[in-house]
């Protein structure tokens, strides 16, 4: 399907989808669910400016392009996943129907899961202590002197 045969709000709606790091073919699902439209992966890649098929990309949907990917990428706070309350939340819900339809080992992995969430096992933080909380041993190697041969300067 060609470019003119989308409508301004469809062509935004792609060219915004595509910024946010949607892959044509979900894209084009989109498409297909929310407007009954059936539109080619090719087609959708025509509005992707970093692709080949971008390449002639009007300036008005670069643009938009551009700013969509901009704000998609500084604004995690609007994705509701990213938020740690959020996602235990849902492996709460999760770990209640695993055990209500007796799938104890799911329900572990949910508990297990739960846990790891809490305890920052999903930070790049890392705390590393010696023997009782107390500090590393810093290994101290031992200093080797060379001596120059005198060669008669004296």
């Amino acid at each position: 399907m060609a470019k003119g045969k989308l409508t301004n709000e469809q062509q935004t709606l792609v060219v915004q989808c595509l910024a946010c790091f949607d892959a044509p073919s979900v894209v084009a699902a989109t498409l297909k669910k929310e407007h009954g439209i059936a539109v080619s992966v090719q087609a959708i890649e025509t509005y992707d400016p970093n692709k080949h098929a971008g390449r002639n990309l009007s300036q008005r949907w670069r643009a938009l392009f551009e700013e969509t990917r901009k704000t998609f990428l500084e604004d995690t706070a609007t994705i509701a996943i990213s938020h740690r309350a959020v996602r235990l939340r849902a492996l709460q819900r999760m770990s209640e129907k695993a055990e209500t339809q007796g799938n104890m080992v799911l329900a572990a992995s949910l508990l297990e899961q739960a846990a790891k969430e809490v305890g920052d096992s999903f930070t790049n933080r890392r705390e590393l202590t010696g023997k009782g909380g107390k500090d590393l041993p810093v290994p101290v190697s031992p200093v080797t002197i060379f001596q120059l041969p005198d060669n008669g300067r004296s």
